[in-house]
């Protein structure tokens, strides 16, 4: 059989491509970490910021010295889907390109000379993909493609397209699969998850993203639900009620802010306000044991001392347990890339700094506050005398135990907090 070597940069919906990639490819190759002995090398790329792209093409540059004679490279995701041709005009040595939106036209691409396969109207939502998966007790599930928000510094759209809801009796019978073959615990993955059911490209009765949680929730044998991300702008009081008082959904929400400034939130193009942000924070933080993560844009145009103060002020209010936190970098086909107010670089840089440097010290105080709490904690993996798994909230969990753990869900109280982990005992 012939082998193919996957790197997959970006988000959990490129991962679960990546994972799409592999399977719909399993009766011709089979998959190796080693590059030099591939038949088959596949990058799948992250565009959100500059940085992935260009580390997309210092990878081909290692792939094409590494590569064995005769071994195909491909390109595929969202740098795909925006550059097209341009990738091989830049690396001829590529051999495919296939964008974000048509993963399951993969053998197309493989069979035809210098393939770009870019359309971002392509509608697979009932396709039946093959299953493969790395962890036999937890799965991505996708519930939408594509995006319809006009974020003015966000290149989605013009990658994955128009947003079309999956129909809710593929999702479920995708789900009650995994679980037959023992997996616990499922994410459902879109862009703006909790705007499920807005369009679909056949016809299907209205439902709602909280609708679509009460169903999975109904199959027994699967344990949790976690979805990412939810959109601020859609975290309606119908939602955060199923999220409060559904048994089966883990209190952990990805709660993208962006801003703090609703000045920038409106140029943004995000739809809410910082008032907004801060009363759904307030009603997520009744919830006990809830953790919360967020992404934070600083030194987006026009950002002012005031506005970077606005979103200090937001986090300080929200105290995050995680923060994923970034200098704005301008995105080709992006409103904002033209804006004329670019902030300079190294102010950027240095409020990005005094952010992580508040969200450090939040931490620390968090860290403290788990020692003596007991969590709930799916073990995934044994190592040496270890369990290692995550909490129902996200935490990553260590404790001693044995093989005959694996696959199930037991009570840990946290005894340590070393680093971005969690040490406990039984």
């Amino acid at each position: 059989m012939k082998k193919l070597y996957i790197e997959t940069f970006g988000c959990q919906m490129n991962v679960k491509d990546s994972d799409h990639l592999i399977a719909e490819l399993a009766d011709e190759y089979e998959i190796t970490d080693n590059k030099k002995d591939a038949d088959l090398l596949i990058i799948n790329t992250c565009s959100v910021r500059e940085k992935p792209v260009a580390k997309m093409f210092s990878e081909i540059g290692v792939l094409k010295k590494h590569k064995k004679e005769g071994a195909k490279i491909g390109v595929c995701g969202c740098t795909a889907s925006h550059m097209g041709k341009e990738i091989i005009k830049k690396a001829p040595i590529v051999d495919f390109v296939l964008g974000a939106r048509n993963v399951s036209r993969i053998k197309e691409a493989l069979s035809t000379p210098k393939a770009v396969i870019t359309d971002i109207d392509y509608d697979d939502t009932t396709y039946i993909f093959k299953e493969f998966r790395t962890n036999p007790y937890k799965d991505f599930v996708n519930i939408m493609i594509g995006c319809d928000k006009k974020c003015s510094f966000c290149i989605v759209p013009k990658t994955r397209g128009k947003e079309i809801s999956i129909p809710m009796d593929v999702i479920l019978k995708q789900i009650q699969q995994l679980v037959d073959d023992g997996v616990k615990e499922i994410t459902l993955l879109g862009q703006n998850v909790n705007n499920y059911g807005k369009r679909f490209s056949v016809e299907h009765e209205k439902v709602n993203f909280t609708k679509l949680l009460q169903e999975v929730s109904k199959i027994d044998g699967l344990e949790r639900i976690r979805f990412t991300s939810p959109h601020p702008l859609h975290a309606d009081d119908e939602f955060i009620e199923e999220f409060a008082t559904n048994p089966k959904i883990c209190k952990y929400i990805h709660f993208p802010l962006q801003s703090g400034s609703t000045k920038l939130l409106k140029k943004m193009k995000r739809g809410y306000s910082k008032e907004w942000f801060l009363d759904r924070i307030e009603k997520l933080r009744a919830i006990p044991d809830i953790t919360i993560s967020t992404d934070i844009i600083v030194g987006f145009p026009g950002e002012s001392e005031e506005d970077f103060a606005d979103t200090i002020d937001v986090v300080e209010k929200s105290q995050f347990e995680q923060m994923f936190s970034f200098v704005y970098s301008p995105r080709p086909h992006t409103e904002a890339a033209e804006y004329s107010d670019q902030v300079d670089k190294e102010v950027a840089k240095t409020r990005l700094h005094k952010l992580q440097a508040l969200q450090r010290e939040i931490l620390e105080k968090q860290a403290k506050n788990q020692i003596g709490k007991t969590y709930k904690v799916l073990v995934e993996r044994y190592e040496n005398g270890k369990i290692f798994g995550k909490s129902d909230n996200f935490y990553s969990i260590e404790a001693n135990g044995d093989e005959s753990l694996l696959g199930k869900i037991v009570d840990v109280k946290i005894k340590e907090s070393r680093h971005s982990t969690l040490i406990g005992e039984l």
